[in-house]
């Protein structure tokens, strides 16, 4: 190759460059990513799957709500640590990788962006199906729609995909308070004949109708509503100061969070009868509905479904995110690090879209079969992510200490044990949950086999390590024989 063509190659290259960024574009204000965070959580389980909780607990649904919440406030602070030890990091995936290694961060990245791509056509079906109601059309088609009208939203710049999440979160969040306010004048007698005190807490069998091991057992249910918060942890690598960003939002969404859900589920057995409330179907409507707010069921099917939206939308963004960091760090094909001028990984989105759109016509031609399995085996793969994650937080502490930690966990290091012994517990629950068992079974088999990719992978990686060095080698010998 002679000089010019050399020249020539590196022009088109620094054109190439110029056009494609190799970093994502830091657009994203604070309230973006507040919001985003809120939007990959309030979705259908707060609106809707509240429901089978509140019947399979009663009005003790509001201790398995705080334990959870309290769970999920100390996964939250663990990672708050991990980010300010690791600036520089994109992700908790990230945090993951530094502690415990590039194959445990294979593992926690892949099971986590699995987790969030069965969430794509759930929560697309589920928004379809409330379309259904207001536009004839087979519930496929009209996810389809919602699909491909979000991929155009997510393939536009991060600050435009940040505004759109805002408002759609902004609704839902503003639906919860406005419920709290309603509910709560209700129950204090303001805006109903009496005060109604602890009368529907305790008349129909008590306040814990069902026992303590009920209450317990409600933990593993709520606990998978509330996942969700760590995407602060993926949004915060596009915020103008990510370092910020989640050293202060990652304790302060989850204590948001915490009062949406537990204050919402306090009032609706305030306000109403426990065991009035129909399973599937969304207690704040019902509450409404008892409240004699006329239109309740048209105004929560609006929020509900803008609820959904939301989340599908957080959904989308995620695992486009995840899977460009997998693939900048060699855990996922180079070819999806490629992102376009204005900083989006346009690879990745179109890739969770394609395996959404999959996941839609897999839904529609085995809904009891294929679907429900994949659905099935992302049961419990968040608790494996935050299970990595809490013990990547103890092994970090224990290698760096904690000086200068502008944030720390509380009552280290037993705290964090805790943490770690909560989850494991949550996961037996689950073993011993009729319900819940085959969902744990299924997920050790997801996680089976992202081990075995990840051991896979390793073996390639030391063979062309090998093999790089062995061809230096010889490169060298040839050298020396020559002179």
């Amino acid at each position: 190759m002679n000089q010019q063509t050399v020249s020539q190659a590196g022009a088109i290259s620094q054109s190439a460059s110029a056009k494609a960024p190799l970093t994502l574009a830091r657009s994203l204000a604070s309230r973006h990513v507040t919001m985003i965070s809120f939007g990959g959580i309030m979705g259908a389980g707060l609106f809707v799957g509240s429901s089978v909780a509140i019947l399979s607990v009663g009005p003790a649904v509001v201790f398995s709500y705080l334990i959870a919440g309290l769970l999920m406030l100390f996964v939250m602070r663990m990672m708050a640590e991990m980010a300010c030890a690791q600036p520089g990091a994109r992700s908790f995936v990230e945090f993951v990788r530094a502690s415990l290694g590039h194959r445990a961060a294979f593992v926690a990245g892949w099971l986590y962006w699995y987790f969030w791509i069965i969430v794509v056509p759930v929560e697309a079906i589920a928004g379809a199906v409330l379309l259904q109601a207001w536009i004839p059309l087979p519930v496929w088609l009209l996810g389809v729609v919602l699909m491909l009208m979000l991929t155009g939203v997510n393939l536009m710049s991060a600050r435009s995909y940040g505004e759109f999440e805002f408002w759609f979160a902004s609704i839902k969040v503003a639906a919860v308070v406005i419920f709290l306010v309603l509910a709560a004048s209700y129950a204090l007698g303001l805006t109903s004949p009496h005060f109604l005190g602890a009368v529907n807490l305790t008349a129909y069998g008590g306040f814990m109708p069902h026992g303590l091991t009920a209450v317990l057992a409600g933990v593993v249910t709520v606990f998978f509503a509330l996942t969700g918060a760590e995407i602060v942890t993926v949004a915060a690598a596009e915020s103008r100061d990510p370092t910020k960003a989640l050293t202060q939002l990652t304790t302060s969404v989850t204590w948001r969070i915490m009062i949406f859900y537990v204050g919402s589920a306090f009032l609706i057995v305030t306000v109403v009868p426990w065991n009035q409330i129909v399973s599937g179907q969304s207690p704040f409507t019902h509450a409404l509905a008892f409240m004699h707010f006329r239109s309740a069921g048209m105004v929560m099917s609006l929020v509900i479904l803008t609820a959904v939206l939301s989340c599908l939308n957080s959904a989308f963004y995620v695992t486009s995110r995840v899977l460009f960091t997998l693939a900048e760090k060699g855990d996922a094909p180079k070819w999806l690090v490629r992102l376009n001028g204005r900083g989006v990984p346009t690879r990745s989105v179109l890739m969770g879209s394609a395996a959404g759109l999959l996941g839609i016509f897999i839904a529609r031609a085995s809904p009891n079969g294929v679907f429900a399995f994949l659905v099935n085996a992302s049961g419990a793969v968040m608790l494996f992510v935050y299970l990595m994650s809490a013990v990547a937080q103890i092994r970090m502490r224990q290698k760096r200490g904690a000086e200068g930690l502008a944030i720390r966990m509380w009552w280290f290091p037993w705290a964090s044990y805790l943490t770690v012994a909560a989850i494991v517990a949550v996961l037996i629950a689950m073993g011993v949950t009729k319900d819940l068992s085959s969902q744990l079974y299924v997920s050790l088999l997801a996680l089976a086999v992202v081990i075995i990719a990840s051991m896979m992978v390793s073996s390639r990686r030391r063979s062309a390590a090998a093999a790089g060095s062995s061809a230096v080698g010889s490169a060298s010998a040839a050298d020396e024989t020559a002179s």
